[in-house]
């Protein structure tokens, strides 16, 4: 039977402070869209993923924490699977200080930085007026060679469609989604739908 550091794949969301990182992760967990704002220093939420007769944990993440907290944002980077970078198409200067973002995932995690589905997402993209076109965000992902999309939580814009992109990486089901186990079953009985910790 996998372990359970083997049966969880952890998904990183980092982003500036308000551009809808936790609305974007509770949208796709929960289903819901939160209007207020609430800053996050770190979440991690569980969702069981499952495809072709696999199943596993999905662990998102949300480790921006702002920037009294760069050991947490580290650790995070060390443990991720995949990285979700976060901008608001409405705020310019969101998609430029994501770069220190992507050059310590870069740096971290070095020559297998290409092991490691990174997506850049324009977020609130039902929002005007836009700072940012469509074009800016596709040009900062082909820099950064990563892939690209824009969203809206509130509207439910792509966030399905953003998570399955990250689970079936290069059209293959991640790793982490294992046999079913013994494990994965108590998992199963373990978890409604998500848990946040």
């Amino acid at each position: 039977a996998p372990s359970e550091s083997n049966s969880y794949f952890r998904v990183v969301v980092v982003g500036s402070a308000g551009v809808g990182k936790s609305t974007l992760v509770q949208r796709w967990v929960r289903g819901t869209f939160r209007d207020s704002y609430l800053p996050t220093i770190e979440d991690t939420y569980r969702q069981l993923v499952g495809g072709q007769r696999r199943m596993g944990v999905l662990q998102i993440t949300d480790a921006t924490g702002g920037q009294r907290y760069p050991g947490l944002k580290r650790m995070a980077i060390v443990r991720g699977h995949a990285f979700i970078l976060v901008y608001s198409v409405t705020r310019k200067e969101t998609l430029e200080e994501l770069k220190p973002f992507y050059e310590l995932i870069r740096e971290i995690k070095g020559s297998n930085l290409h092991k490691f589905p990174i997506v850049l997402v324009g977020n609130r993209n039902d929002e005007s007026p836009r700072e940012l076109a469509l074009a800016d965000g596709a040009a900062c992902a082909q820099e950064w060679n990563c892939a690209f999309m824009e969203t809206s939580a509130k509207e439910d814009i792509n966030v399905q469609e953003l998570f399955r992109m990250l689970l079936y990486h290069n059209n293959k089901p991640t790793t982490c989604l294992e046999k079913k186990s013994r494990m994965t079953r108590a998992i199963e009985k373990m978890l409604d739908k998500y848990m946040v910790m």
